[in-house]
């Protein structure tokens, strides 16, 4: 093929690039396979397969977001507050909200990209981590998670504090340092009580990724007691009662709803920050999120 074909052949509009193509295709297999005796059956399968993979690789988008569409990026422990803070901004602006539930640890790196998201709902230090991203554009601060010492429900075994975890016979759950700021909090505390490795025999394989695990844990009687956030505790709080203790960790977390600077849809974001400003330590108030 000469040069200049070559680029005439580039300017062909997609359509006909695709059609020459398949066309050019068609020819190498009929060359490669129909001397070689191939039955007809295989080479109508080959051609199949050429004609229509490209086709079903397009059907793998995903939906654009629509326009004045809101995408809320939320934390797995804040899901009630946030469910109810979306409900009644659309009641009041009819903007519409999708919410995205998930880790902090996943959607931070949606979030450094640039990929997913208008809004993110979450804790500390992720709105240091967006900050340094250039991700954000405002935020407002709606509440703090702090970890609740929590039993069943009626504390059959007499629970007082949290060095009572330590207790030999204990069934004890706890979130998992790993994925958790929680389990980074809880683990720095019973380090200094010097309690750790006694708990630790406790929790045995009681690890959890999300509170949620724990609250199912003394709702189902599968544990004595054990520590989660606040808000999450709440969500329970029908399962299981609150041992309410002193304040012993060495810092605050506070919770964070964050409007992304990337986002396409300026305005709304701003009607919704606005908003998250009237509305928001309200309602994380009524969901326990108070230390």
């Amino acid at each position: 093929m000469q040069i200049g074909q070559t680029i005439a052949d580039c300017r062909l509009p997609i359509a006909d690039l695709k059609s020459e193509f398949v066309k050019r295709k068609s020819e190498m297999i009929f060359h490669r396979f129909g001397d070689g005796g191939a039955s007809p059956t295989l080479l109508l399968l080959l051609l199949c397969l050429l004609i229509f993979m490209p086709a079903i690789g397009c059907s793998r988008k995903e939906a654009p977001q629509k326009s004045g569409e809101l995408v809320v990026l939320c934390g797995n422990s804040f899901v009630p507050p946030t469910e109810q803070l979306c409900s009644e901004f659309k009641a009041q602006t009819g903007i519409e909200i999708v919410r995205t539930v998930g880790g902090s640890e996943d959607f931070l790196p949606l979030v450094k990209a640039g990929q997913q998201g208008d809004v993110l709902v979450t804790h500390d230090p992720y709105l240091d981590y967006v900050a340094d991203a250039n991700a954000l554009a405002d935020h407002v601060e709606v509440g703090f998670v702090a970890p609740v010492l929590v039993v069943q429900k009626g504390n059959p075994q007499g629970i007082k504090s949290i060095e009572d975890l330590a207790r030999p016979g204990l069934k004890v759950a706890l979130s998992d340092p790993q994925y958790s700021t929680c389990g980074e909090m809880v683990f720095a505390l019973l380090d200094k009580k010097g309690i750790k490795d006694a708990v630790m025999k406790n929790v045995e394989n009681r690890l959890t990724k999300g509170h949620s695990n724990i609250g199912t844990f003394l709702k189902t009687q599968a544990i004595d007691a054990g520590i989660m956030w606040n808000g999450v505790a709440h969500t329970f709080r029908d399962s299981l009662d609150v041992v309410k203790t002193s304040y012993e960790y060495d810092e605050e977390t506070r919770v964070h709803i964050m409007g992304l600077s990337y986002t396409k849809q300026p305005e709304e974001l701003r009607q919704f920050m606005e908003f998250a400003r009237k509305r928001g330590p309200a309602i994380f108030a009524e969901h326990g999120y108070v230390k």
